[in-house]
């Protein structure tokens, strides 16, 4: 039988301790009136899980668009648990480390997954570099790439890890390519409930796929008139999830990301992905930086690479082994890029301070 959000497991624990739907409650309380920040964060969360509502309010991150509030049904969030569980057998009784922050979706179904499959969840601060207690193992965790690149050197701490929130540059995959660790990039947005799919990072086998996502158990995908993915899980989403991110699907349940629909740059007649671009450079540029365009009256838009530097730190020498077409016409550096709520580069924002 399915279980419902209603249900707290027996083996469920939090922070070494197990307790009911209703000690949770006075938990939580607890944490809202007492906690530091990040606890609080999380005792708000648990208040809404729950209340007598059937759902959740969710901010988007605001990555891809203006943020925004969504009621997110909490039997798809439990839905969403079980698949996970069942990809990565989280089995009651097994280790859970959260790092995330609680009022973003990636850090709430850390915490659902605990509650509904029976985990065992240790909370720690949020943070680029979590201090986490390298004497523990644990069997599953969740990151940033951020976090992911800090904590490489103590992987051997834990078996699997997944990662989502921002693009997983070439340096942080060789970082991780000789721990023991299990890493997968995960593929997801707030309205499918955190991911829908994975891939490795490391520790390939011949059949494995270096490119291609691979779907968790109930969704079904393909591509609209603009090659962009479309999420079919009626475990998840009553609705079906048109994106704007152009796939190639190379199976039923496998598909390779290429890029944003709207950050596609039509420059002479010749397409070009930024996410393409940015991931030959990743390994080449220090600093944190993106492709983007600009008006251009012979070209329609221009290529132009953005960074957030001092002037002139980046040597035109890292474009050798770009296509000609993908070589940026210009460089802009600012200080400090926009962001979002949740930490990300906003492109579009970052893009008007140099206008």
């Amino acid at each position: 039988m399915i279980p419902t959000y209603t249900n707290v497991h027996l083996r469920f624990k939090l922070n070494n301790y197990h307790y009911s739907f209703e000690d949770l409650m006075e938990v939580a309380y607890s944490f809202t009136k007492e906690g530091v920040p990040y606890q609080r964060e999380l005792g708000v969360f648990l208040l809404d899980w729950l209340d007598n509502k059937d759902y959740i309010e969710v901010q988007t991150s605001g990555s891809t668009g203006k943020p925004k509030k969504l009621q997110i049904k909490k039997q798809a969030m439990v839905n969403s648990a079980i698949a996970t569980g069942d990809f990565f057998n989280l089995t009651p009784g097994k280790k859970l480390l959260n790092c995330l922050p609680s009022n973003f979706i990636a850090g709430k179904m850390m915490i659902v997954r605990a509650i509904i499959l029976g985990l065992e969840l240790d909370m720690v601060e949020p943070s680029v570099a979590p201090r986490i207690d390298l004497k523990k193992d644990y069997d599953f965790c969740a990151f940033t790439p951020m976090q992911l690149k800090n904590f490489a050197q103590h992987l051997k701490a834990l078996k699997t890890a997944i990662v989502g929130g921002g693009r997983v540059s070439e340096p942080i995959k060789a970082l991780i390519q000789d721990k023991p660790t299990q890493v997968y990039e995960t593929y997801g947005m707030t309205e499918t409930v955190t991911h829908i799919a994975v891939r490795k990072l490391n520790h390939f086998t011949e059949e494995d796929s270096k490119v291609c996502f691979t779907t968790l158990p109930g969704i079904k995908i393909s591509t609209d008139d603009r090659n962009c993915l479309v999420i079919e899980a009626p475990h998840i989403s009553d609705d079906t999830v048109v994106t704007n991110d152009i796939v190639k699907i190379h199976s039923d349940n496998t598909f390779e990301w290429l890029g944003r629909f709207d950050n596609v740059i039509n420059s002479g007649g010749i397409k070009l992905y930024p996410e393409q671009i940015e991931e030959k450079l990743q390994s080449k540029i220090k600093e944190q930086f993106f492709v983007t365009s600009l008006p251009d009256d012979t070209l329609g838009d221009k290529l132009i690479l953005i960074v957030e530097g001092e002037e002139n730190c980046v040597n035109p020498a890292v474009f050798n082994g770009l296509d000609k077409y993908q070589i940026p016409k210009e460089i802009y550096y600012l200080p400090n890029f926009a962001e979002t709520l949740s930490g990300k580069i906003h492109r579009e924002n970052t893009l008007q301070l140099i206008q």
